[in-house]
């Protein structure tokens, strides 16, 4: 099905040649161009122009010749190239495209091995790619087109992370919709990397904003859901003023948040309460508790006190009694994980201490209990339990016979009977003491916890707090661009209800006003018609959660999509994914290495227990690709008088300036750089990440246009080994573009005169010599080697190996010159397609077998012999292992250099 013949290319016959129409004036067109003469006809509807041996003349206006002055440079520039690419390139990217070249059928013939090779996919920012990013690209799209040659199914596919703080934020400060930018940025991202020539299989393209693929982001929460993986509680959060945010904790880099660099504090309200820690005669102890709570309010319903098994306290007041007991349980909880100890499906264990506490609003009498669902890392490592109002202290109650007593209603109505915890927030009852001067019956929630924390700060028994650790991922985000949380709450009971798989997917409000609230609510609340609903089982009043999901929901699990991204009826096909899984070989940047890795291993791990997946673990290899560095800057030290001084001088003179040197100002001297104009002046030579305030971000499409797709392929592969961190240098470019150039003309020969090349090839017929044979069977192995074990650096080394050799031969065997482009294709795919039409093909050479090395070529039968005259080496002959002294001697005697002795 890919066996396409290529476009009909007109090869237009010398001296006429076109040139793309960016390079033209308005109402120009080229008909002649000759080199020698430099003579140039153009037409146009308002003058006649001619060029002759660079002089201009005509009468026509000053800017109308300074429009005629470009554009003679340009022409120029197109003598210059060294190969067409701004021809070949887009013909075979039309071609590609045209003829679905690396569409995967969606029946895929799986007697055939499979490769899935994947990067990760990018967000599609407003500022496009800069030539950082397809570094990963062209690794992977050299091993697919690399492995679709050796005859595998490859899937090699792309889409776009989308959702998200940037866009969103993007979208504030300009007032376009996100859902517009985001487009305009996809389609940008998707012109570039289609101009280098990837091999994507377009028609999986998926992005995460879309409702066909979120509608499995949403269903894989409701699956987390339903396991208690994933739950609502109310914990310290970071909170980002600027941005009008919760952050996760990853998000946050040194007390700022990691985009756009702004302060962020700890949103938590709550109180630190002491618990006075009673004798047994019920007489306070010179020890208190600190509890930590986010619900002061619930403070009536506290029937006991739970400490962490590592309480830095607890020795100090168990009982004799209980002390056995306890420090067994200590034993125990200690060969325990955070994770076993606080997961929430497990039964809660626990042990009386033997003693007791005051709780301070109301004198009583609680015990103090040792439970490993409380951490010593978390808070103060101790809690208030209030069975009532929070389920993991319900069950522990419940468990162990403590007294529940309920504080706080809905609207008032009894809910002691419903034979399970109320967390949410309503009308506190139950909770008054004269004796303690505290009396908060009838107010709300917020009120009464704002009434207990004034009178807690009054008495010395207590204080406003802000709680500075986080226990678990944070999942919701105060934000509008991204997936919503398909969770409603009932409004007389504030009982969350997750919505039915069957209403799946819950679509994204249309919103005019998506700007923070600057309250901490999300900015969804605005959309009233949305967030007012009905439960559709019982029919009740509900209202719909605001917060949406993080950026990272919808990149945990993409990889899966795109072996079955048309599905509506599953995620994925069992079929499809038990083929297609898991990843062979997944490559990004390291900032993805722990984050990214961590919440796509979990979710997977979580679909494998359920059984939509086959495999335990997403990806068989994760390869981290280094980071290329803007160019090199010069940097000049100046002391406080504005005088340039040395590097190392600077470090003695305390406080410094820095001002930039162009490179044309630089020489190198030794290890360092100095001055050209003065020597003795020593630089500061540094290379940065790139990034739009440094001014260092070079454009792919700006490298593209002078150097064409395949240049910068091979150059950012040439650079060095992919892992390691590398430093740009346009100059650099040039040599792996003449070693392109060479090739070209090696295959395809010099240039006509009129800078125009011939149609076809030069290589011959005849059989290759045993020389020609060896020198390309020993590239193939190499090349072969360092794809595999990508090292691509070394293996177009190899490549320039084998032309450097090429180029002394005489005559080029077809066998041999075919054999070199397929080699080349991966690298550099549009140069090799046209190398290989040239060549007498009718077909792509994308499912063309990748040369294999014949052994027999491999080994070396000549051996290097000294020659010796009259006892002294005078050089060396290279002989057939089985040459006769005779016919040695007769070989070196025909040398020169040997001849004169």
């Amino acid at each position: 099905m890919h066996t396409h013949t290529p476009p009909h290319i007109q090869w237009l016959p010398p001296p006429l040649i076109r040139f793309a129409s960016p390079l033209l004036p308005p109402k120009i067109s080229i008909t002649s161009f000759r080199t020698n003469s430099l003579a140039i006809r153009l037409r146009s509807k308002s003058f006649k122009l001619r060029v002759s041996k660079g002089v201009i003349s005509s009468s026509v206006s000053e800017q109308e010749q300074e429009q005629d002055q470009n554009l003679k440079q340009q022409l120029n520039l197109g003598i210059r190239r060294a190969y067409p690419f701004h021809e070949i390139e887009p013909k075979w990217q039309r071609f590609w495209e045209d003829n679905s070249t690396f569409q995967i059928p969606d029946e895929v013939d799986t007697s055939k091995p499979k490769y899935y090779v994947l990067d990760m996919f990018p967000y599609p920012s407003g500022a496009g790619l800069h030539v950082g990013h397809p570094l990963g690209y062209t690794a992977t799209d050299i091993l697919a087109r690399f492995k679709r040659m050796q005859g595998y199914n490859v899937l090699h596919p792309m889409g776009w992370d989308a959702f998200g703080l940037p866009a969103e934020q993007y979208a504030i400060e300009t007032g376009t919709h996100p859902k517009i930018t985001t487009q305009k940025n996809i389609n940008r991202f998707r012109t570039q990397l289609k101009s280098l020539g990837f091999s994507y299989d377009w028609n999986r393209e998926i992005s995460t904003t879309e409702p066909d693929y979120y509608k499995w982001t949403q269903w894989i929460f409701l699956q987390l859901l339903k396991r208690g993986l994933a739950y609502q509680a109310e914990v310290p959060v970071n909170w980002c003023p600027a941005l009008g945010t919760v952050l996760a904790n990853e998000e946050v880099v040194d007390g700022v948040s990691e985009r756009g660099g702004h302060p962020v504090i700890r949103k938590s309200e709550g109180a630190e309460m002491e618990f006075s820690v009673l004798d047994s005669d019920g007489q306070e102890k010179d020890i208190k508790i600190k509890i930590y709570t986010t619900r002061p309010d619930t403070i009536f319903g506290a029937t006991y006190l739970v400490v962490a098994p590592e309480h830095p306290l607890l020795q100090s007041f168990m009982t004799a009694d209980q002390s056995k007991n306890v420090e067994e349980y200590i034993d125990i909880a200690s060969r325990k994980s955070d994770l076993e100890r606080t997961e929430l499906q497990k039964e809660k264990t626990g042990v009386f201490s033997g003693c007791y506490a005051k709780n301070p609003v109301n004198g009583e009498a609680i015990p103090i209990w040792v439970a490993d669902y409380v951490l010593g890392s978390y808070g103060t490592g101790a809690i208030m339990a209030v069975p009532a109002h929070d389920t993991r202290d319900y069950e522990f109650a419940s468990k162990y016979d403590i007294p529940i007593r309920w504080v706080v209603t809905p609207d008032d109505e009894k809910i002691g009977d419903s034979g399970k915890a109320f967390p949410g927030e309503g009308v506190v009852i139950n909770s008054m003491s004269s004796k303690f001067g505290l009396d908060i019956n009838g107010l709300s929630s917020k009120e009464a916890a704002s009434k207990v924390i004034e009178w807690a700060e009054k008495n010395g028994k207590g204080k406003k707090q802000v709680n500075y650790k986080l226990r678990d991922w944070l999942f919701a985000r105060q934000r509008y661009w991204g997936e919503p949380i398909p969770v409603i709450f009932l409004d007389v009971s504030g009982e969350s209800v997750p919505l039915s798989e069957t209403e799946l997917p819950l679509i994204l409000p249309e919103l005019d006003d998506f700007t923070p609230t600057g309250t901490g609510e999300p900015p969804l609340s605005k959309a009233k018609s949305w967030v007012k609903t009905t439960d559709p089982l019982s029919g009740k009043p509900a209202q719909r959660e605001t917060s949406t999901m993080p950026q990272w929901a919808g990149s945990c699990w993409y990889y899966l999509r795109f072996m079955d991204p048309s599905n509506s009826k599953e995620l994925v096909a069992k079929s499809k994914e038990k083929y297609w899984g898991p990843v062979d070989v997944y490559v990004g940047g390291a900032e993805h290495a722990v984050l990214h890795l961590l919440y796509a291993r979990f979710w997977h791990k979580v679909l494998y227990d359920i059984g939509v997946v086959s495999t335990k673990e997403p990806f068989k290899c994760v390869i981290n690709q280094g980071i290329i560095l803007g160019e090199v800057q010069y940097m000049a030290c100046k002391d406080a008088s504005g005088n340039i001084i040395s590097a190392e001088s600077a470090e003695t003179v305390g406080e410094y300036n820095q001002e930039r040197i162009p490179e044309e100002k630089v020489m190198k001297s030794g290890d360092s750089f100095v001055m050209k104009d003065n020597p003795n002046i020593r630089l500061i030579a540094r290379a940065h990440k790139m990034s739009k305030s440094r001014g260092n971000v070079v454009n792919p499409d700006d490298v593209v246009s002078e150097y064409g797709a395949d240049s910068l392929r091979l150059y950012e592969m040439f650079m060095g080994p992919l892992r390691d961190s590398k430093t740009w240098n346009t100059s650099g470019i040039e040599g792996v573009h003449r070693f392109l150039g060479r090739t070209w003309r090696l295959v395809v020969g010099s240039p006509l005169p009129d800078g125009t090349f011939h149609d076809g090839t030069v290589v011959t017929d005849e059989e290759p010599t045993l020389e020609q044979l060896r020198t390309l069977h020993k590239c193939i192995v190499k090349v072969t080697e360092e794809i595999e074990g990508t090292r691509f650096n070394t293996g177009i080394s190899a490549m320039m190996e084998f032309l450097n050799a090429a180029y002394k031969w005489d005559k080029h065997p077809r066998i041999i010159i075919e054999a070199f482009v397929l080699l080349l294709s991966p690298y550099a795919p549009h140069m090799a397609e046209e190398l290989w039409f040239r060549l007498g093909h009718t077909e792509s050479l994308a499912y063309e077998p990748f040369p294999k090395a014949d052994s027999a070529y491999l080994k070396e039968s000549t051996i290097v012999l000294p020659v010796q005259i009259n006892g002294k080496t005078r050089g060396t002959i290279q002989v057939e292992e089985k040459c006769s002294e005779e016919d040695a001697f007769q070989l070196a005697s025909q040398d020169e250099k040997l001849s004169k002795y």
